[in-house]
């Protein structure tokens, strides 16, 4: 009786429960950040956009390595498996410095890509002289941001507003009447606000996005190793323990 109550203690107290449930959430993440990736891939191709392989490349073997990763940690935790533990708990190591260190040295690389996107905008001024490409630019803007123009709205287009400035939101159109922009269709709506600032809030919020998930992915790896590690030490004790109670040496408080 007293060597069956002391096992049930030793089970109740194990990590393994927690560990797999992690791991299984892990998975699930890195599914659908791999399934999101493959559907971006698959857009791009068809609308014949420019994509960088490297970055694609980054991004599949992650995605992929962390899955293979939690799946060996929860083969590794259901059959006892050290080996898988060790090979789980490498991964992650390298993994969560990997990243965490990436993330804190690209802080100021992301700060000047803003600043050069901005400059690449401003450098289309006046918008009634910009070649074709960037008028295309401009035009998938502002249809996607609901602004018009770049620095004083609708006036950086003269009298030649694109129709991409065409307003359909409530509260966010102006009423041309005629004298507000010489040759302008009278009585024409068009978005208030222009798209510059708009542009570089939301590509600051994108990158400050994307740098958070990259930070937090990075502790919950270092999470997941902690727990691995403790997981194999209490295996160890778990298996020390039950040869212990097989040698019919056990003394009573000495696990």
């Amino acid at each position: 009786m007293q060597r069956s109550a002391v096992v049930v203690v030793a089970d109740k107290t194990s990590l393994k429960r927690p560990f797999i449930f992690a791991n299984v959430v892990h998975m699930a993440l890195c599914l659908f950040m791999l399934l999101m990736t493959i559907a971006w891939h698959r857009d791009h191709i068809q609308n014949d956009k420019l994509l960088s392989s490297a970055s694609l490349a980054i991004m599949y073997v992650m995605e992929i390595g962390c899955l293979l990763l939690s799946v060996l940690g929860v083969v590794g935790a259901l059959k006892g498996k050290r080996w898988c533990l060790i090979l789980y708990a490498t991964g992650m190591a390298a993994a969560s410095q990997t990243i965490i260190i990436k993330t804190a040295l690209s802080y100021q690389d992301v700060y000047q890509r803003v600043v050069r996107e901005e400059t690449k905008l401003l450098s289309m001024m006046p918008l009634t002289a910009t070649n074709k490409a960037n008028r295309t630019l401009l035009y998938s803007i502002q249809q996607e941001f609901e602004c018009c123009g770049l620095v004083e709205g609708y006036k950086d287009w003269g009298a030649s507003i694109p129709p991409s400035c065409n307003c359909h939101s409530p509260g966010k159109c102006i009423r041309l009447r005629g004298s507000a922009t010489l040759g302008a269709p009278k009585n024409q709506y068009v978005y208030r606000q222009p798209c510059l600032t708009i542009y570089v809030s939301e590509l600051k919020l994108a990158f400050s996005l994307a740098m958070a998930i990259q930070f937090g992915s990075g502790v919950f790896w270092g999470v997941l190793l902690v727990m691995s590690i403790k997981l194999m030490g209490q295996m160890r004790r778990k298996q020390e323990f039950m040869a212990l109670l097989q040698s019919n040496r056990y003394v009573p408080g000495a696990f």
